[in-house]
Protein backbone atom coordinates (compact mmCIF):
# COMPACT_ATOMS: atom_id res chain seq x y z
CA UNK A 1 0.00 0.00 0.00
CA UNK A 2 1.38 3.63 -0.77
CA UNK A 3 1.98 6.30 1.30
CA UNK A 4 0.49 9.92 0.73
CA UNK A 5 2.86 11.99 0.13
CA UNK A 6 2.14 14.66 2.84
CA UNK A 7 2.07 12.10 5.52
CA UNK A 8 5.56 10.74 4.52
CA UNK A 9 7.10 14.51 4.44
CA UNK A 10 5.49 14.46 8.20
CA UNK A 11 7.01 11.49 8.85
CA UNK A 12 10.36 12.72 7.65
CA UNK A 13 10.11 16.21 9.46
CA UNK A 14 12.66 16.85 12.60
CA UNK A 15 11.60 17.17 15.73
CA UNK A 16 11.52 21.13 16.49
CA UNK A 17 14.25 22.64 18.81
CA UNK A 18 12.51 24.92 21.58
CA UNK A 19 12.93 26.92 24.39
CA UNK A 20 13.07 25.62 27.96
CA UNK A 21 11.55 27.59 30.82
CA UNK A 22 13.93 28.73 33.24
CA UNK A 23 13.17 28.77 37.17
CA UNK A 24 12.14 32.29 36.28
CA UNK A 25 9.23 31.01 33.84
CA UNK A 26 11.42 32.56 31.07
CA UNK A 27 11.82 31.09 28.15
CA UNK A 28 15.76 30.30 27.59
CA UNK A 29 17.27 28.82 24.26
CA UNK A 30 20.39 26.29 25.07
CA UNK A 31 23.07 26.42 22.04
CA UNK A 32 21.81 22.80 21.65
CA UNK A 33 18.13 23.76 20.87
CA UNK A 34 19.80 26.69 18.68
CA UNK A 35 22.70 24.54 16.76
CA UNK A 36 20.31 22.11 15.93
CA UNK A 37 17.86 24.46 14.47
CA UNK A 38 21.05 25.51 12.20
CA UNK A 39 21.25 21.91 11.18
CA UNK A 40 17.77 21.88 9.67
CA UNK A 41 17.01 21.04 6.30
CA UNK A 42 17.44 24.33 4.30
CA UNK A 43 13.95 24.37 2.93
CA UNK A 44 12.66 23.19 6.59
CA UNK A 45 14.38 26.00 8.48
CA UNK A 46 13.35 28.64 5.94
CA UNK A 47 9.94 27.20 6.25
CA UNK A 48 9.63 27.85 10.15
CA UNK A 49 11.54 31.24 10.38
CA UNK A 50 8.85 32.50 7.50
CA UNK A 51 5.81 30.95 9.83
CA UNK A 52 7.21 32.79 13.26
CA UNK A 53 7.73 36.27 10.57
CA UNK A 54 4.18 35.78 9.49
CA UNK A 55 2.65 35.67 13.31
CA UNK A 56 4.49 38.87 14.08
CA UNK A 57 5.27 41.05 11.12
CA UNK A 58 3.41 42.02 7.32
CA UNK A 59 6.66 39.97 5.31
CA UNK A 60 6.21 42.11 2.65
CA UNK A 61 7.77 45.03 4.21
CA UNK A 62 11.06 46.28 5.48
CA UNK A 63 12.26 48.94 7.64
CA UNK A 64 14.80 51.42 6.17
CA UNK A 65 17.60 53.00 8.66
CA UNK A 66 20.35 55.25 8.32
CA UNK A 67 23.67 54.93 10.07
CA UNK A 68 25.87 57.99 9.86
CA UNK A 69 29.23 57.92 10.88
CA UNK A 70 29.33 61.57 13.04
CA UNK A 71 32.63 60.69 14.41
CA UNK A 72 35.21 58.77 12.35
CA UNK A 73 38.76 56.60 13.23
CA UNK A 74 40.72 57.12 16.37
CA UNK A 75 39.57 54.58 18.38
CA UNK A 76 41.33 52.83 20.93
CA UNK A 77 40.43 49.46 20.70
CA UNK A 78 41.77 46.44 19.17
CA UNK A 79 38.94 44.61 17.57
CA UNK A 80 40.17 42.43 14.92
CA UNK A 81 37.32 43.49 11.86
CA UNK A 82 37.30 47.38 12.73
CA UNK A 83 38.53 50.11 10.30
CA UNK A 84 38.22 52.66 12.99
CA UNK A 85 41.28 51.40 15.33
CA UNK A 86 43.57 53.65 15.20
CA UNK A 87 46.54 51.07 15.62
CA UNK A 88 45.72 48.96 12.13
CA UNK A 89 46.74 51.02 8.75
CA UNK A 90 43.12 51.24 7.17
CA UNK A 91 43.40 55.08 5.47
CA UNK A 92 40.65 55.45 7.70
CA UNK A 93 41.60 59.60 9.25
CA UNK A 94 40.31 60.35 12.51
CA UNK A 95 38.17 63.20 12.39
CA UNK A 96 35.98 65.21 15.09
CA UNK A 97 32.48 64.76 16.26
CA UNK A 98 30.50 66.42 13.46
CA UNK A 99 28.56 69.64 13.48
CA UNK A 100 24.86 69.99 14.62
CA UNK A 101 24.23 71.88 11.71
CA UNK A 102 25.62 68.48 9.38
CA UNK A 103 24.43 66.03 11.33
CA UNK A 104 20.37 67.37 11.14
CA UNK A 105 20.63 67.97 7.37
CA UNK A 106 21.78 64.51 6.62
CA UNK A 107 19.04 63.09 9.03
CA UNK A 108 16.56 65.33 6.54
CA UNK A 109 17.71 63.69 3.65
CA UNK A 110 17.46 59.94 4.86
CA UNK A 111 14.03 60.44 5.77
CA UNK A 112 13.65 62.00 2.83
CA UNK A 113 14.45 58.89 1.07
CA UNK A 114 12.40 57.17 3.23
CA UNK A 115 14.24 56.18 6.52
CA UNK A 116 12.48 55.82 9.15
CA UNK A 117 15.45 55.26 11.85
CA UNK A 118 18.12 57.75 12.19
CA UNK A 119 21.18 56.24 13.70
CA UNK A 120 24.50 57.88 14.82
CA UNK A 121 27.92 56.05 15.49
CA UNK A 122 30.58 57.56 17.15
CA UNK A 123 34.46 55.83 17.04
CA UNK A 124 35.12 56.04 20.84
CA UNK A 125 35.72 53.25 23.36
CA UNK A 126 33.92 54.74 25.98
CA UNK A 127 32.51 58.33 25.51
CA UNK A 128 32.97 61.19 28.10
CA UNK A 129 30.70 63.12 29.66
CA UNK A 130 31.18 66.45 27.51
CA UNK A 131 31.39 64.28 24.54
CA UNK A 132 27.65 62.82 25.80
CA UNK A 133 26.10 66.14 26.10
CA UNK A 134 26.99 66.68 22.86
CA UNK A 135 25.34 64.29 20.96
CA UNK A 136 22.44 64.62 23.45
CA UNK A 137 22.28 67.65 21.17
CA UNK A 138 22.63 65.90 17.96
CA UNK A 139 19.31 63.23 19.73
CA UNK A 140 17.38 66.46 20.68
CA UNK A 141 17.79 67.39 16.93
CA UNK A 142 16.84 64.15 15.09
CA UNK A 143 14.11 63.52 17.30
CA UNK A 144 12.64 67.24 16.45
CA UNK A 145 12.28 65.88 13.08
CA UNK A 146 9.88 63.04 13.59
CA UNK A 147 12.55 60.39 13.26
CA UNK A 148 13.54 57.74 15.46
CA UNK A 149 16.59 57.86 17.28
CA UNK A 150 19.91 55.43 17.49
CA UNK A 151 23.22 55.98 18.96
CA UNK A 152 26.28 53.61 19.10
CA UNK A 153 29.26 55.26 21.05
CA UNK A 154 30.85 52.50 22.65
CA UNK A 155 30.73 51.43 26.02
CA UNK A 156 28.37 53.65 28.70
CA UNK A 157 29.26 54.46 32.48
CA UNK A 158 26.43 54.89 34.62
CA UNK A 159 24.17 57.90 34.03
CA UNK A 160 25.42 58.58 30.54
CA UNK A 161 22.55 56.58 29.15
CA UNK A 162 19.93 58.32 31.10
CA UNK A 163 21.26 61.56 30.19
CA UNK A 164 20.70 60.13 26.11
CA UNK A 165 16.90 58.86 27.16
CA UNK A 166 16.17 62.57 28.54
CA UNK A 167 17.55 64.06 25.39
CA UNK A 168 15.15 61.60 23.63
CA UNK A 169 16.87 58.48 22.07
CA UNK A 170 14.36 55.39 21.28
CA UNK A 171 17.67 53.08 20.87
CA UNK A 172 21.06 52.29 21.75
CA UNK A 173 23.33 50.02 19.43
CA UNK A 174 26.07 47.74 20.97
CA UNK A 175 26.66 44.31 19.58
CA UNK A 176 28.05 41.15 21.76
CA UNK A 177 29.88 40.60 18.28
CA UNK A 178 30.52 37.13 18.79
CA UNK A 179 29.60 33.98 21.32
CA UNK A 180 31.82 34.26 24.65
CA UNK A 181 34.32 31.64 23.70
CA UNK A 182 35.07 33.27 20.80
CA UNK A 183 35.42 37.06 21.93
CA UNK A 184 38.97 36.79 23.18
CA UNK A 185 40.02 35.48 19.33
CA UNK A 186 38.91 39.05 17.95
CA UNK A 187 38.84 41.65 20.61
CA UNK A 188 41.58 41.85 23.61
CA UNK A 189 41.07 45.41 24.98
CA UNK A 190 37.52 44.84 26.79
CA UNK A 191 36.00 41.86 28.08
CA UNK A 192 32.05 40.60 27.48
CA UNK A 193 31.01 41.48 30.76
CA UNK A 194 31.63 44.92 29.83
CA UNK A 195 29.21 44.55 26.84
CA UNK A 196 26.45 43.28 28.94
CA UNK A 197 26.73 45.76 31.73
CA UNK A 198 26.80 48.92 29.15
CA UNK A 199 23.35 46.78 27.56
CA UNK A 200 22.21 46.57 31.34
CA UNK A 201 22.82 50.03 31.91
CA UNK A 202 20.73 51.11 28.48
CA UNK A 203 17.62 48.54 29.86
CA UNK A 204 17.57 50.47 32.89
CA UNK A 205 17.55 53.76 31.49
CA UNK A 206 14.33 53.01 29.21
CA UNK A 207 16.25 53.11 26.40
CA UNK A 208 15.35 49.91 23.62
CA UNK A 209 18.19 47.91 22.69
CA UNK A 210 19.85 46.85 19.27
CA UNK A 211 22.13 44.44 19.67
CA UNK A 212 23.80 41.85 17.17
CA UNK A 213 27.02 40.36 16.10
CA UNK A 214 29.06 39.64 13.33
CA UNK A 215 29.66 36.25 11.84
CA UNK A 216 32.49 34.92 9.25
CA UNK A 217 35.08 35.70 11.56
CA UNK A 218 36.26 32.50 11.24
CA UNK A 219 33.62 31.10 14.51
CA UNK A 220 32.24 27.58 14.14
CA UNK A 221 28.92 27.12 13.72
CA UNK A 222 28.25 26.47 16.78
CA UNK A 223 29.64 29.71 18.07
CA UNK A 224 27.11 31.18 15.71
CA UNK A 225 24.98 29.43 18.04
CA UNK A 226 26.61 30.84 20.93
CA UNK A 227 26.11 34.36 19.87
CA UNK A 228 22.39 33.76 18.83
CA UNK A 229 21.67 32.62 22.22
CA UNK A 230 23.43 34.87 23.91
CA UNK A 231 21.16 37.56 22.22
CA UNK A 232 18.21 35.73 22.75
CA UNK A 233 18.45 34.77 26.10
CA UNK A 234 19.00 38.65 27.25
CA UNK A 235 15.79 39.88 29.73
CA UNK A 236 14.19 40.67 27.10
CA UNK A 237 15.71 40.10 24.00
CA UNK A 238 16.70 43.05 21.84
CA UNK A 239 14.18 45.08 19.99
CA UNK A 240 16.62 45.31 16.65
CA UNK A 241 19.11 42.96 16.04
CA UNK A 242 21.31 43.38 13.19
CA UNK A 243 23.26 40.68 11.97
CA UNK A 244 26.59 41.57 10.20
CA UNK A 245 28.36 39.85 7.67
CA UNK A 246 32.35 40.38 7.71
CA UNK A 247 33.27 42.85 5.87
CA UNK A 248 36.84 42.52 5.48
CA UNK A 249 39.16 45.67 5.57
CA UNK A 250 42.78 45.58 4.26
CA UNK A 251 44.93 46.28 7.22
CA UNK A 252 42.80 44.95 10.15
CA UNK A 253 43.97 41.22 11.18
CA UNK A 254 40.69 39.35 9.56
CA UNK A 255 41.94 40.66 5.94
CA UNK A 256 42.24 37.50 4.83
CA UNK A 257 39.71 35.64 6.42
CA UNK A 258 37.93 33.40 3.95
CA UNK A 259 34.47 34.11 3.03
CA UNK A 260 31.38 32.51 4.89
CA UNK A 261 29.26 30.45 2.89
CA UNK A 262 26.22 33.08 1.96
CA UNK A 263 23.66 30.05 2.78
CA UNK A 264 25.13 29.98 6.49
CA UNK A 265 24.71 33.63 6.48
CA UNK A 266 20.70 32.78 5.57
CA UNK A 267 20.55 30.37 7.99
CA UNK A 268 21.74 32.85 10.83
CA UNK A 269 18.81 35.68 9.70
CA UNK A 270 16.40 32.56 10.07
CA UNK A 271 17.37 31.40 13.26
CA UNK A 272 17.52 34.65 14.93
CA UNK A 273 13.90 35.50 13.64
CA UNK A 274 12.80 32.13 15.22
CA UNK A 275 14.50 32.32 18.16
CA UNK A 276 13.53 36.47 18.75
CA UNK A 277 10.33 36.42 16.52
CA UNK A 278 9.09 39.96 17.44
CA UNK A 279 12.68 41.31 16.44
CA UNK A 280 13.67 43.74 14.16
CA UNK A 281 16.33 41.50 12.44
CA UNK A 282 18.46 43.48 10.85
CA UNK A 283 20.59 42.69 7.48
CA UNK A 284 23.24 44.86 8.00
CA UNK A 285 27.20 44.60 6.96
CA UNK A 286 28.13 42.67 3.97
CA UNK A 287 25.38 43.49 2.01
CA UNK A 288 27.23 44.77 -1.26
CA UNK A 289 28.93 41.57 -1.39
CA UNK A 290 25.75 39.26 -1.21
CA UNK A 291 24.16 40.04 -4.63
CA UNK A 292 20.11 40.28 -4.80
CA UNK A 293 19.65 36.90 -5.08
CA UNK A 294 20.94 36.39 -1.08
CA UNK A 295 19.26 39.43 -0.25
CA UNK A 296 15.98 38.06 -1.21
CA UNK A 297 16.72 34.79 0.63
CA UNK A 298 17.55 36.76 3.41
CA UNK A 299 13.76 39.02 3.66
CA UNK A 300 12.33 35.16 2.99
CA UNK A 301 14.25 34.13 6.18
CA UNK A 302 12.78 36.80 8.19
CA UNK A 303 15.12 40.32 7.68
CA UNK A 304 12.89 42.82 8.43
CA UNK A 305 15.16 45.74 8.29
CA UNK A 306 18.32 47.37 6.25
CA UNK A 307 20.58 49.94 6.76
CA UNK A 308 20.81 51.88 3.44
CA UNK A 309 22.97 55.07 2.10
CA UNK A 310 26.12 55.38 0.09
CA UNK A 311 28.42 53.94 3.29
CA UNK A 312 27.95 51.75 6.30
CA UNK A 313 30.00 53.80 9.02
CA UNK A 314 33.37 53.16 6.72
CA UNK A 315 32.46 50.82 4.45
CA UNK A 316 30.55 50.22 1.30
CA UNK A 317 26.73 49.78 1.21
CA UNK A 318 24.53 49.24 -1.20
CA UNK A 319 22.88 52.89 -3.41
CA UNK A 320 19.24 53.57 -2.08
CA UNK A 321 18.10 53.68 -5.66
CA UNK A 322 19.67 49.86 -5.61
CA UNK A 323 17.69 49.00 -2.39
CA UNK A 324 14.55 50.25 -3.59
CA UNK A 325 14.25 49.19 -7.06
CA UNK A 326 15.13 45.12 -5.57
CA UNK A 327 12.04 45.56 -3.32
CA UNK A 328 10.02 47.00 -6.47
CA UNK A 329 11.09 43.29 -7.92
CA UNK A 330 9.98 41.76 -5.16
CA UNK A 331 7.24 43.33 -4.57
CA UNK A 332 8.24 44.48 -1.52
CA UNK A 333 7.62 47.81 0.06
CA UNK A 334 9.39 49.99 2.92
CA UNK A 335 7.67 50.68 6.38
CA UNK A 336 5.78 54.20 5.93
CA UNK A 337 8.58 56.96 6.87
CA UNK A 338 8.67 58.97 9.78
CA UNK A 339 6.62 62.40 9.39
CA UNK A 340 8.24 65.51 8.88
CA UNK A 341 8.78 67.95 11.52
CA UNK A 342 6.09 71.21 10.81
Amino acid sequence: MSIPVKQIITLRRPCTPAPQASETGAERWSVDAIEALFELPFPELMHRAQLVHRENFDPTRIEFATLLSVKTGGCAEDCGYCPQAARYDTGVEASKLMDTADVLAAARLAQAAGATRFCMGAAWRSPKERDIEKVAELVRGVKALGLETCATLGMLEDGQAQTLQSAGLDYYNHNLDSAPDFYGDIVSTRQYQDRLDTLARVRSAGVKVCCGGIVGMGETRRQRAGLVAELANLTPYPESVPINNLVKVPGTPLADQPDLDLFEFVRTIAVARITMPTARVRLSAGRQQMGDGVQALCFLAGANSIFYGDKLLTTGNPDTEADVALLERLGMTRSAPAAAAT
